[in-house]
């Protein structure tokens, strides 16, 4: 049994994943969106190292936070946090053709890295920024969903404004040494009802919403 294989026997025993959801990962390559030297590791469930101290989450939180979105098809998702793209190649497989995956990332090189994964993947429908991704980018709302993929102190206010009704958002909160997966949905008074998912640790959110560099 594979690396892959085994993932997915331990994800259908653990947890309710959807299976829209896993057909999603059952897809895609997750050796696609690492560094040459890590292909052979790539279904190892653990975050691995991308450039300048980012990373590429590991499998399981990546499907435990795309299950907490609840996507739907023609979704249209906002992403902070780009990274090699792995995660919105993922959102965009759940979404379809007639989804739109917004993704900004405020690392140059991961940007370029992140734009030629999605195209060798085959993946059309992710627009890849290089945008300080806290602000939100109002050109594009209102989302129906807004993932975070880095730590933040808080959910931005911009990206509260910028989620539609009964739109969810979903990252870690906390300080830069521990965060909480925070899963908020909008009600219609713009009012979040939050859900907490446990404890994770991600890498900081920068900008102007995020932690100084």
């Amino acid at each position: 049994m594979n690396q892959k294989t085994e993932l997915l026997k331990f994800w259908n025993d653990n947890f309710s994943f959807r299976e829209i959801e896993l057909r999603a990962f059952e897809e895609l390559h997750r050796e696609d969106f690492v560094s040459e030297g890590l292909k052979g590791v790539a279904y190892q469930d653990t975050p691995l190292p991308l450039i300048r101290g980012k990373t590429i989450s590991q499998p399981t939180t990546v499907m435990l936070m795309t299950h907490a979105l609840e996507l739907e098809p023609c979704d249209k998702v906002f992403e902070i946090g780009t990274g090699s793209g792995y995660q919105a190649a993922i959102i965009a497989k759940i979404t379809g053709s007639k989804g739109k995956v917004i993704t900004t990332e405020v690392v140059p090189e991961l940007v370029g890295f992140a734009r030629q994964n999605l195209k060798k993947s085959g993946i059309t429908n992710v627009f890849v920024y290089e945008e300080d991704g806290s602000k939100g980018m109002r050109s594009e709302a209102p989302f129906d969903k807004i993932i975070i993929t880095a730590a933040c102190k808080e959910f931005p206010k911009p990206l509260i404004e910028q989620l539609k009704p009964n739109g969810i958002i979903v990252g870690p909160v906390g300080n830069e040494k521990e965060q909480e997966m925070v899963r908020g949905i909008k009600d219609k008074t713009g009012h979040l009802e939050l859900e907490f998912l446990g404890p994770f640790l991600f890498t900081p959110m920068y900008g102007k919403y995020g932690f100084e560099v």
